[in-house]
């Protein structure tokens, strides 16, 4: 069936240029042989949970404290909080938001407004902010993102992420979907981190996060919503030696085309959440040091049809905030 993906337009300018929130991140070009580095520094990544975190009350801040700019591509909104703050700064700064329509309520609206039909979604979930800082990962601005079902949310200020985030922006805002140019900058340092971002389905995300698990010493942690991929399944078999464990959500769990069944049948250590929610997340964690989050599930729509973006940060830091969540979830199931 093919569905419409809708644009909100809502365009106001101000001359204010300042950074928001009173950070600043200081590029670094260097060379290694023929390949140059990019490296940045700046404010440590901050990591949020929902429910745990209030993730609504962290992203209206987010939006309420910008300076020049608002860019946000979500496939789904209704938090009252997130549509005011949006609507409050447009009358200063340039707001534009790209929804997905087939959950759309009309609860946001603009001056102008653009349908493109296509038949895939634009599932994305980012933000970013005075060309500056970005907001991605699991979570909808939704009442039951925030107050039910588990999910996660990053904001990082860099250079190179924004970039990168603005020109997949920029690609949804022409109506140019499940598609478009490779990402400027798939890989930077940020604080000498290795930060890696993608955009399904033009910078092959199921290939790059099967890549990341393939190269696991100890373990990899599994925390998701729809997992149908058998190129991602295959990676996670690939070394008997290692730890894998998943926590798969339980409405999904049972689908004819999950892998829970054949990790299990291979003696994968697999639970069903048993929240009261959904269990949203889309994230792995590898050998407790590196994490891959963002909107991408590991399916057929996620990989090849779908607008959807993934972070990869291998930081040990954030890993083991993560593994505090898997940890969670895994004993409560």
């Amino acid at each position: 069936m093919r569905r419409n993906a809708l644009f909100l337009v809502v365009v106001f300018f101000s001359l204010a240029l300042i950074g928001c929130m009173g950070y600043a991140v200081k590029e670094v070009k260097r060379q290694e042989g023929s390949h140059q580095i990019f490296s940045e520094k700046g404010p440590e990544p901050a990591v949020y949970f929902c429910k745990k975190d209030n993730c609504s009350r962290h992203l209206e801040e987010a939006i309420v404290a910008a300076q020049s700019s608002v860019h946000c591509a979500f496939y789904d909104l209704d938090l009252p909080n997130v549509i005011a703050a949006l609507g409050e700064q447009s009358s200063i700064i340039e707001v534009r938001v790209v929804l997905d329509d087939e959950p759309y309520e009309g609860a946001l609206s603009g001056d102008g407004v653009v349908v493109e039909d296509r038949p895939s979604r634009m599932h994305n979930k980012f933000c970013i902010i005075d060309g500056m800082y970005v907001w991605t990962g699991s979570f909808n601005p939704t009442e039951n993102d925030n107050d039910l079902n588990d999910n996660n949310a990053v904001l990082m200020s860099s250079v190179y992420l924004s970039k990168s985030y603005e020109e997949e922006f920029s690609e949804l805002w022409k109506g140019e979907f499940s598609g478009g140019e490779e990402v400027p900058y798939p890989s930077f340092h940020h604080n000498e981190v290795l930060i890696e971002n993608a955009f399904c389905p033009e910078d092959y995300c199921e290939e790059k996060v099967a890549r990341e698990i393939s190269r696991a010493k100890n373990s990899v942690y599994v925390m998701v919503f729809s997992f149908t991929s058998e190129k991602i399944g295959d990676a996670l078999l690939f070394n008997p030696e290692i730890e894998v464990r998943g926590v798969f959500d339980s409405s999904q769990a049972g689908s004819k085309y999950s892998q829970f069944k054949r990790l299990e049948g291979f003696g994968i250590p697999v639970k069903k959440d048993k929240g009261k929610g959904k269990l949203h997340h889309k994230v792995f964690i590898i050998d407790n040091l590196t994490v891959i989050t963002g909107s991408y599930n590991p399916t057929a729509s996620g990989s090849e049809n779908n607008d959807e973006n993934i972070l990869i940060m291998h930081d040990e830091g954030i890993a083991r905030l993560y593994a505090e969540e898997f940890f969670r979830l895994w004993k409560a199931s």
